[in-house]
């Protein structure tokens, strides 16, 4: 069969993998190819990788995308938030690349936020919380724990920079990744002096800001041939995961709530001017010039059931059948899953998680079912923070590894107490990137209106509605605030562990 040759290819650059995905102009996959790289844990907190593994299996994704011999009009960017990779002069890197996993800065954030730092001006600035996951806190942890690997680097990214920089041999972030350094003022559209001064970096150390849709330049020839793409193919800068599953999901209209449970999980709308809530709950990261997303992401999502399997001594279907047949509430048994540094909506890494009213008569299936009711119940402070800073949610859309999960489904669902609507095909991010493509290589005709109107046309396959047990867990939501204030107290006595 013929391949599009106006088709786009979309590189979706993920926490523990790379997805590459040749898309027709009206959505079709043409092809697509992935590959794994590991998250290494080198010491307690640490979440890195090794940067040059993540470029080879993004050329081992891409070969595999075009194998059937497509030839695409662009290649287009999506990439996972929050990473920090310093450089040297040539691009290569001085160090390992520091995942939004990485909670070794958890105690220059407390400090921070003790009263150090007006850190509520600052998060309203920048859009990004402080917190372990911002490269800007990162980067203040560098400086006093890492002085040698703070001095070394040239410039300093993240993981698309990094890529984008190899692929063409300029180094540019995208306004997207931009705004979720902590770095970056949100109105202004500049660095800011204050989050340079607290990073101990000047402008120079960071690299040129462009838009979202900028053709960054064609593909370095060598690159060209070992992906197996057509040279001088042109690059384009795309954004940020989170953002880009807001418009590959269709969620761009107002009241239009995208929802993800991958790894992490997080709910994000989208707005049409930047800005976060009073009570710095929300993050604010820019998709184009004339959108935001607004929301909030929680740490422990998938890897929650991860963990389970690991430490049960079960495989993750055993688990979720035994979780199902336990009925809702867990027989009164309650997990608070913070297994890893939590983001939203307290931004309080340093937090640990817990079992509450754990009886002899509860099993594995209460076990695993408490957790997953957790982590639902983390993701429905979020929107209950959304509904409290003024954003009308009318329509929740959803996607992620989790959807595969019927009885996951539903358990969303009953927490978030409203309807789920799930699209055909569960491609994300990387459609986002392609619409962003298509765009930048005039495909898609210039300008958020036309962006809006080919998401709209995302289609939904399946809609889960709330069942009987939505009203025990729209209680259970006042308990789960009570618990983690009193754990805040009990957890910094007993220290981190």
């Amino acid at each position: 069969m013929p391949i599009d040759p106006d088709a786009v290819l979309a590189v979706d650059l993920g926490t523990t993998s790379t997805k590459a995905v040749l898309f027709a102009p009206d959505g079709a996959v043409l092809g697509e190819g992935a590959a794994g790289y590991p998250l290494a844990e080198p010491e307690p907190g640490a979440a890195v990788q090794d940067p040059e593994v993540v470029w080879e299996a993004v050329g081992d994704a891409v070969a595999a995308a075009v194998a059937g011999g497509a030839r695409p009009a662009a290649v287009s960017f999506s990439g996972a938030m929050h990473g920090l990779l310093g450089v040297d002069d040539r691009g290569d890197p001085v160090g390992p690349l520091l995942t939004w996993a990485d909670s070794r800065a958890a105690g220059v954030a407390a400090a921070w936020r003790s009263g150090a730092v007006d850190t509520t001006a600052l998060a309203q600035r920048t859009g990004t919380p402080v917190h372990a996951m911002s490269p800007l806190v990162k980067l203040a942890w560098l400086r006093r724990d890492r002085p040698s690997l703070h001095a070394a680097a040239a410039r300093w990214g993240g993981p698309k920079e990094f890529v984008l920089g190899r692929a063409t041999g300029r180094r540019v972030t995208d306004a997207s990744c931009a705004s979720g350094t902590g770095l970056r003022d949100l109105r202004s559209r500049t660095w800011d002096d204050e989050a340079l001064a607290l990073a101990g970096i000047g402008p120079e150390a960071l690299d040129e800001l462009v838009a979202t849709t900028q053709v960054v330049g064609p593909l370095v020839d060598r690159v060209a041939d070992d992906w197996g793409v057509p040279r001088g193919l042109p690059v384009v800068a795309g954004a940020g995961d989170g953002p880009l599953a807001n418009l590959g999901l269709g969620a761009v209209r107002p009241g239009v709530l995208a929802c993800s449970i991958g790894t992490s999980g997080a709910l994000r709308l989208t707005v049409d001017r930047p800005g976060v809530d009073a009570r710095g709950r929300l993050f604010c990261y820019e998709l184009t010039e004339q959108r935001w997303v607004a929301g909030g992401a929680v740490t422990n999502g998938g890897v929650v059931l991860d963990w389970a399997a690991e430490s049960l001594g079960a495989d993750v279907a055993t688990l979720l059948s035994e979780a199902a047949a336990v009925p809702a509430g867990a027989d009164g048994l309650l997990a608070i899953p913070l297994l890893l540094a939590e983001r939203a909506p307290r931004w309080d890494g340093a937090l640990g998680g817990a079992f509450l009213n754990l009886r002899r008569s509860h099993g594995r299936g209460h076990l695993t079912r408490a957790l997953l009711e957790g982590v639902c119940l983390q993701l429905r402070l979020v929107l209950e923070s959304l509904r409290e800073a003024g954003m009308a949610v009318d329509e929740v859309r959803a996607t992620g590894g989790f959807a595969r999960s019927v009885f996951w489904r539903g358990l969303l669902a009953d927490v978030l107490g409203t309807p789920v609507g799930y699209p055909d095909g569960h491609q994300g991010s990387a459609w986002g990137a392609a619409l962003l493509g298509m765009q930048a290589v005039g495909m898609l005709a210039p300008g958020v209106d036309a962006l809006t109107d080919a998401a709209d046309r995302v289609r939904i396959g399946e809609t889960t509605t709330p069942g009987a047990a939505a009203g025990l867990y729209r209680a259970r939501i006042e308990l789960v605030e009570r618990v983690h204030d009193e754990l805040a107290d009990v957890v910094d006595r007993l220290g981190t562990g």
